[in-house]
């Protein structure tokens, strides 16, 4: 005689299996990816074909296409990395009691580390901003996440008196994302070490614009 315990619900089964293919979706994207990458950096953007990504990463060239609808799409994916890594900082930010300045230097640094890895990926990235409609909607569309999550770091800093107030938090925003993203797209002609160095100084210079403004107190000469 059977029981309610032998008849299992297939509904459980389809679930358990629709969690696999997922995860073996998620693994394959990232292996294209990463294997894109580590050609872009050797080969170049341009050098690069699908064909090298999908035998780097030990798949069938057809694979490419059920996760990327093109090689310039790779770049997409990179962006969203970067994406994701600012709003981890946001969320980082808001539980610390780093000072921002601080903070902000350290997450500049965590931001380069994937590009500094290739100069020919940030000419790449560049040129994905040139490439068809679509990737430039889409770089467009992360371009304004990113200055959205930006500027609610600037407001904290702001809040917390630490950086000028007579700014918005997105002017401020706008100026540290151009100072990081010129300094890396500059240090991407040349493709030599001085990245984090180049990155230091441009911080240096960034802070003394960015420090709040003291009130200016008349001296008696000026009385």
């Amino acid at each position: 005689m059977r029981t309610a315990l032998d008849h299992k619900s297939p509904l459980g089964s389809e679930s358990v299996s629709s969690d696999r293919r997922q995860r073996r979706s998620a693994e394959i994207r990232e292996r294209l990816f990463r294997a894109a990458l580590t050609l872009f950096a050797k080969k170049g953007f341009t050098e690069t074909t699908v064909e090298d990504i999908t035998n780097a990463a030990d798949l069938g060239k057809g694979t490419f296409f059920n996760h990327f609808p093109s090689k310039d799409h790779i770049l997409i994916a990179f962006s969203d990395m970067q994406i994701a890594k600012l709003q981890r900082a946001v969320n980082e930010a808001r539980q610390s009691n780093e000072s921002m300045t601080t903070f902000l230097r350290a997450m500049s640094l965590k931001m380069i580390a994937e590009p500094g890895r290739s100069p020919d990926v940030m000419r790449a990235l560049l040129l994905a901003n040139l490439s068809s409609s679509s990737v430039r909607d889409a770089m467009r569309q992360n371009y304004l996440r990113g200055h959205g999550l930006l500027s609610e770091l600037m407001q904290l800093g702001q809040d917390r008196g630490e950086l000028r107030r007579d700014l918005s938090a997105g002017e401020l925003a706008h100026v540290f994302r151009q100072t990081l993203l010129g300094t890396v797209l500059v240090w991407s002609v040349f493709g030599d070490a001085s990245l984090p160095e180049r990155i230091e100084a441009a911080m240096n210079v960034l802070w003394t614009g960015v420090s709040p403004r003291e009130p200016v107190t008349a001296t008696p000469e000026q009385s």
